[in-house]
């Protein structure tokens, strides 16, 4: 089954063969593409009934009375195949100006048709994206569970430290990976799925800053929460949009400054702000985790906004409840 996107594209096609059509005065206009050195049809307007379908071979212009015919010509320099028109009776026309015509929309038919491809690509890339990171969650699930055994068991300093760096750099894997799937997700037209309830949020949000703190020790995390309400939401994803901003302002942050997180709702919207001292960053360069971070925001009808000065980055995200 065809992509919406690939729908859309041969939509585009058919209506520039219905206006070449009509501009040409003649009954036939088809894309036809080169393959193994054989015309064959890509697509095709037929008012004349010739019978000629998607997939036939064109042979030539031998038999009809009204033929033109120019080069599609993709922009790597390689050639499709050729736009063509046809009728069964001579169609009076001025041939350099109808030539001039066709090889304007055999140039847009061109461009049409390499966005097609790279969509297609897209799209395999993303299932493949997909793919891969759901084979590797069982894995990464199993180190964890190794890490998780030698933090419970007695025993020397030592381990109880290695278990707790397996951890944490488990834990890390683990919401790349998710970052990962839901990137995929996003590509491929399903977008970000909320699980929506009303359920307190400080707790978990507290949670996961102390976290962050155990795991970015040479930051200093100051966290100030105050949530008069509850509200609807997903919560899990809330908590990630969280942690994927906190761990932005960390990542372009200054070592040994404070990154600020702020927390807050009243009656009528939800804030959350994270503000670090940093370099300026290009704010129109989305990473991984920040492009997630857009798409929650997004699903829950909020707003994300990524301010960057000389001076600091400040990450606010509003929702109205």
């Amino acid at each position: 089954m065809g992509s919406q996107s690939e729908g859309i594209n041969q939509n585009n096609l058919a209506a520039m063969l219905t206006a070449i059509g009509k501009a040409t005065g003649m009954g036939f206009a088809a894309i036809v593409q080169l393959t193994n050195n054989r015309n064959i049809l890509y697509l095709v307007k037929d008012d004349i009934q010739l019978g000629l379908l998607p997939g036939d071979e064109m042979v030539g212009e031998a038999g009809f009375a009204s033929y033109l015919a120019t080069p599609i010509v993709k922009k790597d320099g390689q050639v499709f195949g050729s736009l063509c028109v046809i009728d069964s009776k001579p169609v009076a026309h001025n041939k350099t100006a109808i030539t001039h015509m066709l090889e304007l929309f055999a140039a847009l038919i061109a461009y049409h048709l390499q966005e097609q491809h790279e969509l297609e690509l897209a799209a395999r890339r993303d299932k493949f994206i997909a793919a891969m990171g759901h084979d590797i969650r069982n894995p990464v699930a199993a180190v964890l569970n190794v890490a998780e055994l030698l933090l419970r068991l007695p025993g020397e300093e030592r381990v109880q430290k290695m278990g707790t760096i397996i951890q944490r750099s488990t834990n890390r894997m683990k919401g790349l990976i998710e970052n990962m799937l839901d990137f995929a997700r996003g590509h491929l037209g399903n977008g970000i799925k909320l699980e929506w309830s009303e359920e307190p949020l400080a707790e978990s949000f507290t949670k996961l800053v102390e976290e962050l703190r155990a795991s970015s020790p040479s930051y200093q995390i100051e966290f100030a929460i105050n949530l008069e309400t509850t509200f609807s939401c997903d919560g899990r994803r809330m908590v990630q949009l969280l942690s994927n901003l906190i761990s932005n302002a960390i990542r372009h942050g200054i070592d040994g400054e404070p990154v600020q997180v702020q927390v807050s709702a009243d009656a009528k919207e939800f804030l959350m702000r994270i503000t670090s001292k940093g370099e300026k960053i290009d704010v129109d360069l989305l990473s991984l985790d920040l492009y997630v971070a857009s798409q929650i925001a997004e699903a829950h009808q909020g707003q994300l906004e990524v301010t960057s000065t000389d001076e600091f980055i400040c990450f606010t995200f509003k929702m109205p409840i």
